[in-house]
């Protein structure tokens, strides 16, 4: 006879999905969206220059999917999307603090940047958050 498995470990379905998730994954979705359309402008428009515009462009490029894959994977609840979304923001905060020592990010903007990134750690490392990712 086999035993049913304990409810701790299966994450919990959407349906369960804590609203700080869902609102993190809509953000992320629009985010995304916004960043893709931009890189390619970017990318479009600035191709003849060459050089730093256009690895800002893929740059830009590769960080717009990522938000579009956290985004799904925080709406669905995907363990992975836990890590996905602990290195954006991360990475927000390393490219932020670079921006600030390369003069090139005003202060203000770092600073609501740096909050709002440090905020969705801090809140992606609560034990009820983890554990609607199945991290717990």
């Amino acid at each position: 006879m086999q035993q049913p498995t304990p409810p701790s470990a299966n994450p919990p379905s959407t349906s369960q999905r804590p609203l700080g998730i869902t609102i993190l994954a809509i953000l992320a979705a629009i985010a995304g969206v916004l960043g893709l359309l931009g890189s390619l402008l970017i990318m479009g428009l600035l191709m003849a220059a060459g050089g730093l515009y256009m690895f800002i462009g893929l740059i830009t490029l590769v960080l717009s999917i990522l938000y579009i894959l956290f985004a799904y994977g925080a709406w669905t609840l995907k363990p992975w999307a836990w890590t996905l979304g602990v290195g954006l923001s991360a990475a927000s905060i390393v490219l932020t603090v670079i921006g600030l020592t390369q003069g090139t990010q005003e202060l203000v903007g770092a600073l609501i940047s740096l909050a709002i990134s440090g905020a969705i750690l801090y809140y992606l490392f609560q034990p009820d958050v983890k554990a609607a990712f199945g991290r717990a």
